[in-house]
């Protein structure tokens, strides 16, 4: 593709040859003649002099290039949007393979791929172009929008609701059951029946094995557009809003909820019946075991002001010395005492 003819579809300005052919997209420092690259974290600034690459993505602001240019407002956003271009996911072919158990009371949309061992159950409803990868499990009652996309081994439990345009990884599971035990007199655990569901608002993707159980009563809520990342867990009753991030190994209890715009990074532990407002951002291996205010930037077990945490670590990593220096004081203000 013609660099001009790139630049136009992403909405950029271009600065140098729009004749430049474009054949893929690659990072800074592994790009290679013919590729776009991009410039958005300014660490990488010093790596622009040395880019094999033909043409780059970059802000307004980012001054001259030794390359080709496209001046975005996001270069992070316009690089995405170059690679579906040039990478575009896979077409599936319309059917269902002989060896899927497709229950007579369900309801698939048009344009289905339904493949290998796939299992849909009772009074499954499914919209519009669906693909279900391999050993797929619907089970009965699951109401599931249009486009679904579902990998391999990913379960939908029984009377889920799906939206449109959802992502399952390899191994999700949505609607198992929540953890509710009740102690007995002679210390068993007596199961809680977990009669609630799971509800799944559109444009959401959750990645390989991460599980969103079922409410005990009522549902748990995962709204528009949030993203799940890799084994998360989000208990029973959990409410996520919209465009919401859970990272890597994200934990939170039963009943939590968590506003709108929000980003939970890697091993973040959120405690139950709590809330977290619109926009806060909880930093790697926070522990969460009180509310946390709208536009919250906030670190540590149990968590604190981010710019506090700073302050604590950089004490923190000096105790052996300040230990040090306060047994010395103490010493010299004993011999003090014992001169008078």
């Amino acid at each position: 593709m013609k660099l001009g003819e790139l630049a136009e579809r992403l909405g950029c300005a271009l600065e140098g040859d729009a004749g430049i052919e474009i054949t893929d997209v690659a990072g800074i420092e592994e790009a290679a003649h013919g590729h776009l690259t991009f410039l958005s974290n300014r660490r990488y600034r010093a790596s622009v002099a040395n880019t094999k690459a033909s043409a780059i993505l970059a802000a307004p602001d980012d001054g001259p290039m030794p390359v080709a240019v496209l001046r975005s407002q996001n270069p992070y956003l316009d690089f995405a949007r170059a690679l579906s271009i040039f990478h575009q996911a896979p077409k599936y072919a319309p059917g269902i393979h002989p060896t899927a158990s497709i229950s007579s009371s369900a309801r698939i949309g048009a344009n289905a791929h339904v493949g290998p061992y796939c299992v849909v159950s009772e009074n499954v409803n499914i919209g519009d172009n669906a693909v279900l990868h391999s050993f797929v499990t619907v089970y009965r009652g699951a109401q599931i929008g249009n486009d679904f996309m579902a990998h391999s081994h990913t379960v939908v439990r029984e009377r889920v609701r799906v939206g449109d345009r959802v992502t399952l990884q390899n191994g999700a599971v949505v609607g198992s059951d929540g953890f509710g035990f009740a102690k007995q007199a002679d210390g068993s655990w007596y199961k809680i029946p977990q009669t609630g569901i799971a509800v799944i608002g559109n444009d959401v993707e959750i990645q390989a094995n991460s599980t969103l159980d079922r409410a005990t009563m009522g549902e748990t809520h995962i709204a528009d557009g949030a993203k799940i990342d890799n084994l998360v867990h989000v208990a029973h009753a959990v409410k996520v809003g919209e465009n919401t991030l859970l990272c890597a190994q994200v934990g939170i209890a039963g009943s939590a909820k968590v506003g709108k715009n929000c980003v939970l990074t890697g091993q973040v532990g959120v405690v139950g019946h709590l809330t977290i407002g619109d926009g806060a951002v909880i930093t790697p291996q926070s522990g969460v075991p009180n509310d946390v205010p709208a536009g919250a930037l906030v670190s540590g077990s149990p968590i604190i002001e981010h710019k506090n945490w700073l302050k604590s670590i950089a004490v923190f990593s000096r105790l052996p010395e300040l230990q040090k220096q306060v047994r010395e004081l103490t010493a010299e203000v004993a011999r003090l005492r014992a001169r008078t």
